[in-house]
């Protein structure tokens, strides 16, 4: 490669060409005219580019400095945060002992009720199975009085039946009908 560049610089000297008096330097028309544009580009850098760099620089200095202070803020409102929970939450096992406690009054009192409302509605139910059985019982008696009374009645007349003759039977129904008609 660098063969092929030396014969084509030689080549170019034969046919004429412009060589540079020395193989490491330019020419001294290139020199100004580089050193010129050389300076026209870093003169409009340091007008342009260093001072949009500089406040480019500010600006991002300045959120990086907002956004320490924002997470500072926050920070400190975590904290308050944190120590109203951790309050809250010893007002909350507070408030569930003070639920607790409430709840123990109530089923007390309910089961107090219910033991007194299971006692009178069993006193009440021993009265009506109390007064059930006496009038049961006074029906059974009525009802044996009247079979009884039945079972003599028909016994009786069995026993007036076979020992009457018609003569006393005909004056024991005059005898009845004369009463029924004085007793009115």
């Amino acid at each position: 490669m660098i063969a092929a560049n030396l014969t084509a610089a030689l080549f170019a000297a034969e046919e004429g060409g412009t060589t540079t008096p020395h193989s490491w330097l330019p020419e001294n028309f290139e020199i100004i005219w580089g050193g010129l544009a050389s300076v026209l580009v870093f003169a409009a850098l340091w007008k342009f580019a260093i001072p949009a760099l500089r406040k480019a620089l500010v600006e991002r200095s300045a959120k990086i400095q907002r956004e320490i202070d924002a997470s500072g803020t926050a920070l400190v409102e975590a904290r308050a945060a944190a120590t109203q929970i951790r309050a809250s939450k010893g007002d909350l096992q507070a408030e569930r002992n003070r639920i607790l406690a409430e709840a123990d009054a109530t089923a007390e009192r309910v089961l107090t009720d219910g033991r007194a409302r299971i006692a009178a509605e069993a006193a009440e139910a021993d009265a009506k199975a109390t007064a059930d059985i006496g009038v049961a019982q006074s029906r059974a008696q009525a009802e044996l009085q009247a079979d009884v009374a039945a079972i003599a009645a028909a016994a009786t007349e069995q026993v007036v039946q076979g020992s009457l003759d018609d003569a006393t039977h005909q004056r024991l129904i005059e005898d009845f009908i004369t009463k029924v008609g004085a007793g009115r």
